[in-house]
């Protein structure tokens, strides 16, 4: 995959803001830091926001030509109920509290996108840059959309993807159907060990007292 030179080129700065959020962990519509990091960068940019949307949710817009079509792109802000023990100099401050999930890059990955189009508008729309909290379990993106997400900033198609530490830089890859999309699991067996078959069942919600939806 061809890099972008001039996203290549500002690695350095969004690899400071990465390390700033991981270092200050929020958990799920507790993220006021963190929005306020990325309402404040998009605004340095000139990129107009709106923000409040799920409670901390913020919401970029960049414009292009002059089509009325557009889409989204999305990455979530929360971090997890978990300490960190890692000894690093950006671990995070706050004992149980941890980016284990990678939002912490999701979230400076969508900060360099937006920096790359409020330079580079070489394009014919609109492009809705959404920070949503509480992906967790916490139900962040149907609190958005219960805010008025889509009536406000109407879009085709939302993209977003997650990090894989494991892949070589400069790769991307893709599977047919859902991927990471469960928030939970469940187990059940039934008969003698040497015969059980589990079975399983994805639900909406979570047992996760800090994040939970109910």
């Amino acid at each position: 995959m061809k890099l972008i030179e001039p996203i290549v080129a500002n690695t350095p700065e969004i690899a400071a803001l990465r390390k700033d959020i991981h270092a200050h962990p929020e958990l799920c519509f507790q993220e006021v830091r963190t929005a306020d990091v990325v309402a404040a960068k998009l605004t340095e940019w000139g990129i107009p926001i709106h923000r409040g949307m799920g409670t901390t949710g913020v919401v970029g817009i960049v414009k292009a030509g002059t089509s009325s079509r557009a889409l989204a792109l999305r990455a979530d802000m929360d971090a997890l109920p978990m300490q960190e023990f890692n000894t690093f100099a950006h671990a995070s401050q706050h004992a149980g509290k941890m980016h284990a999930c990678g939002h912490d890059g999701h979230t400076a990955m969508l900060l360099a996108a937006a920096q790359h189009f409020a330079k580079h508008r070489n394009f014919d729309g609109t492009v809705y840059l959404v920070f949503q909290p509480a992906e967790e379990g916490g139900g962040g993106a149907r609190e958005m959309i219960k805010d008025g997400l889509f009536e406000q900033f109407p879009v085709e198609a939302v993209f977003g993807m997650h990090n894989w530490p494991g892949m070589a830089a400069g790769t991307f890859a893709a599977s047919a159907g859902p991927v990471m999309a469960s928030s939970g699991l469940r187990s059940s067996s039934a008969g003698r060990a040497r015969s059980a078959v589990p079975t399983f069942r994805t639900w909406s919600g979570t047992t996760d007292p800090w994040c939970s939806p109910w």
